[in-house]
């Protein structure tokens, strides 16, 4: 129980957690006693339904009974995800969670303004990345790879594409002809779990993902393709053009593009110097 990547802390006080369809997902009776200090966060959970009526309609769907390690062995108890915990904070009356309901509000705040205008979601992303000590050089590639992004995803949206699944399979296809692995495959060489790929490439693997997107695009735009099968023959070729390209920096430097860093161990080996 000390693992850490089962433990969260929150007022101090230690919430249950695990990951079920790839997110995490909290006991909701410990997040209602590091609120309320109830000490019967049970019947708590139940009178909190009793007042919010909207809530006990739609709890069915904000919950799950998940397996979780606890002293006593593993057990069967209920969870919400990060969402689903920010709803049951909603409906809490307690002095503890006025914090959170106020930086909800804050944030709903903030995404309206996004909408009106979307370069303020690019000054805050940037802002992020500079906050977590990533160098503006980096920052740079980054945002442009953001913006590359979009402009596929976009193209593929009009083409006929679904979201998410086609998406991801499309990508995949990117990706391992410019890299030779798939993203999750990828994701294994730098140890990663949940964490966003892309967060922790270097330099040139960010330019090098740029480009077979970009050149994706540019190919696709020129074919007028329309379905997703010319989709991924189109992301194939985009990908190869990225690949040959990697492959003869790779011949002309005696040095491998893909590596197995990430910025979870630089972050680690800087704390180490300070």
């Amino acid at each position: 129980m000390s693992d850490n990547k089962k433990i969260a802390i929150f007022q101090r006080k230690e919430i249950r957690k695990t990951i079920y369809n790839n997110e995490w997902w909290f006991v909701i009776e410990d997040v209602v006693f590091a609120l309320t200090d109830s000490k019967d966060p049970k019947q708590y959970i139940q009178r909190i339904k009793q007042r919010d009526a909207e809530l006990k309609k739609g709890w069915v769907q904000i919950v799950h009974t998940l397996s979780i390690e606890t002293t006593g062995g593993r057990q069967k108890m209920i969870c919400a995800n990060t969402e689903g915990i920010f709803r049951l904070i909603q409906s809490i009356p307690s002095p503890k969670a006025e914090p959170f309901k106020r930086w909800l509000a804050k944030v709903g705040y903030e995404r309206v303004q996004e909408i009106e205008d979307p370069e303020l979601a690019t000054k805050r992303t940037r802002a992020l990345y500079q906050a977590k000590g990533y160098s503006a050089d980096w920052i740079e590639k980054r945002m442009r790879g953001i913006t590359i992004r979009e402009e596929l995803t976009d193209e593929w949206k009009n083409r006929g594409a679904k979201e998410q699944i086609e998406y991801a399979i499309l990508t995949a296809e990117i990706c391992k002809a410019t890299f030779g692995m798939t993203p999750g495959e990828y994701k294994e060489l730098k140890k990663l779990k949940r964490q966003n790929l892309r967060d922790h490439m270097t330099d040139l693997e960010l330019i090098f993902s740029m480009l077979g997107e970009r050149a994706t695009t540019e190919i696709t735009q020129t074919n007028d393709s329309l379905g997703f099968i010319k989709l991924k023959q189109d992301a194939k070729e985009g990908g190869k053009i990225a690949g040959d390209a990697k492959k003869a920096l790779e011949k002309k430097t005696n040095k491998k593009v893909s590596t197995n860093k990430n910025y979870l161990d630089v972050a680690e080996n800087k704390k180490r110097i300070e």
